[in-house]
Parts: C-alpha cells; sequence; structure tokens
C-alpha cells in the first residue's frame, strides 16, 4: 500500500484544472438532487441499486446521464475561463483512417451494392420467365381447347346431329382476333400515291388480268362460229377460186431456178 501510494504521488501533477479538464459527477438526476440536498452516502447507495448492470438500456442511459452532467458543469467553468467550446468554420483536423483505407471501404461497398443490384435483377428476370411460360401454357391450352370444341362440332355436322355451321364464323373471327393481336400493326392494302395519281390522270382501264379467260357461257355459245374461216377447212362453194395456199417445196425449188 505505501508502495501504491508512493507511485500515484510520483504520477500526480499539480496542474490547473483546465489543463486536466476532469470532471466525476453521478448521473444529470443525482447531480441535481445534490445541488439542491447535500449528498449523503445513503443517497449514492440508493442510486446506485436503482441501476440494474444486466440491464442494457439502464446501463447506457446511466452513462448518458452522467455525461450529461459533466457537461453541464464544465462547460460553463470553461466559459468563465474564456476557453471556446466550438469548433470553427475553418477547422481542419486529420481523419482518423488514412484515404486509402476509406477508398477500400468505399470500394467494398460498391461492390456489395452491385452484388445486390444483380442479384435483384436476376430474380425480377426468373419471375419474369415464371410469367411469361405460364403465359404461354395458357394461351395453348386455349387453342387446344377451342380445337377439341371445333372437332366436335365438326363430328356433329357430319353425323347430323347438328344442321347449325356456327362453329366456322366463330373460328374465323378467333383467328381474325389472334392477327389483330399480333404486336406488328398490319398494313391497310390499297393503292401507293403514284398509282392513284396516275389513276387520276390518265384513267383506270378496267381489269386486265384475266380478261380472256372462258366462262362456261362463252364455251357454250358457237354463234360467232364460221366453218369457212376456221383453218381453212369448210365447205366451198362452185364457181369461186380456192383460198391461196403456198405451193409446196418441189414448186418453190422451181420457181427459183426459172427466176434465175
Amino acid at each position: 500500500q505505501d508502495g501504491l501510494k508512493q507511485s500515484l504521488g510520483d504520477l500526480r501533477r499539480q496542474l490547473a484544472w483546465v489543463e486536466r479538464l476532469d470532471v466525476t459527477l453521478g448521473p444529470v438526476e443525482a447531480a441535481a438532487d445534490a445541488a439542491s440536498h447535500s449528498p449523503g452516502e445513503g443517497h449514492s447507495a440508493s442510486r446506485k441499486e436503482d441501476v440494474d448492470p444486466e440491464n442494457d438500456f439502464q446501463r447506457e442511459m446511466s452513462f448518458y446521464r452522467q455525461a450529461q452532467a459533466a457537461v453541464l458543469e464544465a462547460l460553463p467553468r470553461l466559459h468563465k475561463l474564456q476557453v471556446p467550446t466550438r469548433r470553427p468554420d475553418d477547422y481542419f483536423a486529420e481523419m482518423a483512417k488514412s484515404d486509402q483505407q476509406m477508398q477500400k471501404i468505399r470500394q467494398k461497398l460498391k461492390s456489395k451494392q452491385e452484388a445486390m443490384e444483380k442479384s435483384e435483377k436476376a430474380k425480377q428476370l426468373r419471375a419474369l420467365r415464371k410469367y411469361g411460360k405460364k403465359v404461354q401454357t395458357e394461351i395453348l391450352q386455349k387453342r387446344q381447347k377451342e380445337k377439341k370444341s371445333m372437332l366436335n362440332a365438326v363430328k356433329k355436322y357430319q353425323k347430323g346431329l347438328s344442321d347449325k355451321l356456327d362453329f366456322l364464323d366463330e373460328g374465323q373471327t378467333s383467328s381474325q382476333g389472334n392477327k389483330k393481336g399480333s404486336g406488328s400493326q398490319r398494313i391497310k392494302k390499297g393503292p401507293n400515291a403514284k398509282r392513284r395519281y396516275k389513276n387520276q390522270k390518265f384513267g383506270f382501264g378496267g381489269k386486265k388480268k384475266g380478261s380472256k379467260w372462258n366462262t362456261k357461257e362463252s364455251f357454250n355459245d358457237v354463234s360467232s362460229f364460221q366453218a369457212k374461216v376456221a383453218h381453212n377447212k369448210g365447205p366451198r362453194k362452185a364457181g369461186k377460186k380456192a383460198l391461196n395456199k403456198r405451193p409446196g417445196k418441189r414448186a418453190r425449188q422451181k420457181m427459183k431456178s426459172r427466176a434465175r
């Protein structure tokens, strides 16, 4: 004990309070009570008993109140000694950690954020794929159902059980609806601006393609048939010369030799 007291005397220095800045007080409530009443041993013991060391909240609150009481005690004394207690606006202090270490921390946080964003995007893509597969299966099931109902209606019509052809109209409307529902918009058919200008200037000559096609009426109509003209095989009338024919090969050769 004597050695400890001697060491304490060697370490202790008789300096001014502004050099030491040591304040030893209880919590802020205890300090207020001490200011109004004279402190006693029983009072401090009761305050110590009020704080349960196993209760984290009470323990931290006691530390907070003790620090608050120390601030309330020390600030007026510093102001009395004309010591500034606020940091100036142009105050510069060196950071506890170096810039390189902070840069590494930033890179690590950035990499974590990017990994979280990638995982979130992957989750969204998986959800979209599941939704797309679900929609696709629903469309396929709907088509199969329509096809089955169409085949059943056709079988009933073939067997004579039904005389209605409404299923054909339903099939056409459904196919048209599928075509219209496609993403690409269909362009309206019709002549372009150049064709319309030419039709306006020169007129529309009517249908050209298929104008010489034969029909049933034209096939049965033989009123304009002439036996004389048809391949020169019709009956000849007496007193008229037969139609000119091309001379044969030998006659043509003789004619050429005579001309020479």
